[in-house]
């Protein structure tokens, strides 16, 4: 994954293989999984994972700008996607409006967006107007607080059917890919297989065109919990705790630093 993705590039890997998204959030991270990313997302998750806030509603655009340039900074071959936080896009003005601020002043080379059928009119407005965007649909980690909570879809033949119908109306709209989250894997694929642009899924099984998930999650550095659809590589939590003992231990027995380490 050493040449930089495109979009159209990235619209080629349907059906041909799976694209590797990951969040990040600095410019340190952003390089260590560049190598083995297609695709890094600066997710609004940064005010949970990143913040320690209890939703991602409260992020900024400006916290958006600021994180997006540090991972720009230091994944310079990576397609980086900025995520829309909540109320920047409340309608079309609104949204052209923070999506150019993106585009002006970060080198993100697209613009996430949760939306489904009801919001497909402000995605073909900004794609109309030279913005690269990616759709959301399923779980809307932005409509937490409306929906009471954080609601796997797909349970109903209704839901379902809305499902196809918001994943082919942000095709329509011009979005390049999309993320689908928390959605049923029984029907995951069946979504993913009505629209031609790769539709990346998060909770949502194996049967679609590519996986995200947040890297303080798959690195086992966020302890508070660990949702479902999230596997570990690693007890990065453990290991750093591990760590930073040894280091407390060596300065106070004086052990640290030794000569090696001295001017």
């Amino acid at each position: 994954m050493n040449k930089k993705m495109t979009i159209s590039s990235i619209k080629k890997t349907k059906g041909i293989r799976p694209l590797v998204m990951i969040t990040a959030y600095d410019a340190l991270f952003a390089k260590l999984l560049e190598p083995n990313s297609d695709m890094i997302l600066v997710g609004d998750s940064l005010n949970m994972s990143f913040a320690g806030k209890n939703d991602t509603l409260s992020t900024t655009m400006d916290q958006m700008i600021y994180h997006t340039n540090a991972v720009c900074m230091g994944a310079k071959n990576s397609f980086v996607v900025c995520d829309m936080p909540f109320g920047t896009f409340i309608n079309k003005e609104e949204a052209l409006k923070n999506s150019i601020r993106v585009f002006q002043e970060t080198p993100a080379d697209c613009v996430k967006i949760e939306a489904g059928e009801d919001k497909a009119d402000i995605v073909k407005y900004l794609t109309s107007n030279g913005i690269a965007v990616c759709g959301h649909i399923g779980l809307l980690p932005q409509s937490v607080r409306s929906e009471g909570g954080y609601k796997v879809k797909g349970k109903t033949e209704n839901e379902k059917l809305q499902l196809i119908k918001d994943a082919k109306a942000i095709e329509e709209a011009g979005a390049f890919c999309m993320v689908m989250e928390g959605v049923k894997a029984d029907i995951a694929g069946e979504i993913a297989s009505s629209v031609s642009i790769p539709v990346i899924g998060i909770g949502a099984g194996a049967d679609v065109d590519g996986q995200v998930l947040v890297f303080s999650d798959m690195l086992g550095l966020f302890e508070e919990f660990t949702p479902k659809f999230v596997k570990k590589y690693m007890d990065g939590a453990s290991l750093v705790k591990k760590a930073v003992k040894s280091y407390s231990d060596e300065v106070q027995s004086r052990e640290f630093p030794q000569e090696i380490h001295t001017y």
